[in-house]
């Protein structure tokens, strides 16, 4: 199953909606974890919102699983995953590194999926005719770099504090082996 670029448009401007006009807003934040900091805002809420309308009317047999309004049809073939804001902790923070992530699974394989950050215009997405950037510059594909080796390489997580004990160890001598590590880009890693 093909899905069209137009398609993700339309998610990523739906989203961004209710995304944007609440980036730094001060708006309300809720903590969904207790006895740790897992915030949750109305631009998180709605956002969800909104791609599910949008993809229950345009796929109604699929499934989806969200990060706020949980799992429907899960039984389907065909399962969209969303994150409304991938990185709501810099959302509320008001640093432009949140985005909205949207996936499309089939039997369980990643086949689609998108990245978009209205802040700063750009969209990444990829589906069966490769992947692709929309934004300043103009757009392009996107290919993956020829190096293999790691000491060219771009090293992403969210920081190294989530790694114990030997985790942590095996972690720090990976990085050592890089020519970059970056920590806390939330979905612009994915990108």
């Amino acid at each position: 199953m093909d899905i069209s670029i137009d398609f993700m448009r339309r998610i990523a401007d739906a989203a961004a909606a209710e995304t944007l006009p609440r980036f730094r807003s001060q708006g309300a934040v809720a903590n969904k974890e207790q006895g740790s900091f897992d915030p949750v805002t109305e631009a998180d809420r709605e956002a969800e919102r909104v791609i599910r309308a949008l993809i229950s009317a345009e796929y109604p047999d699929h499934g989806i699983l969200g990060e706020e309004h949980g799992s429907e049809n899960m039984s389907s073939r065909h399962v969209w995953v969303i994150d409304p804001i991938d990185g709501t902790r810099a959302f509320i923070s008001g640093l432009p590194v949140w985005g909205t992530l949207v996936g499309l699974t089939v039997d369980g394989d990643a086949v689609a999926g998108m990245m978009s950050q209205p802040f700063t215009g750009e969209l990444f997405y990829a589906n069966a005719s490769g992947a692709h950037y929309e934004g300043p510059g103009g757009p392009r594909r996107l290919t993956t770099r020829k190096t293999t080796s790691l000491a060219e390489a771009t090293l992403f997580t969210t920081t190294p504090a989530l790694f114990k004990g030997d985790a942590r160890l095996r972690y720090d001598l990976f990085e050592r082996q890089v020519q970059l590590a970056r920590y806390g880009t939330d979905c612009y890693a994915f990108a």
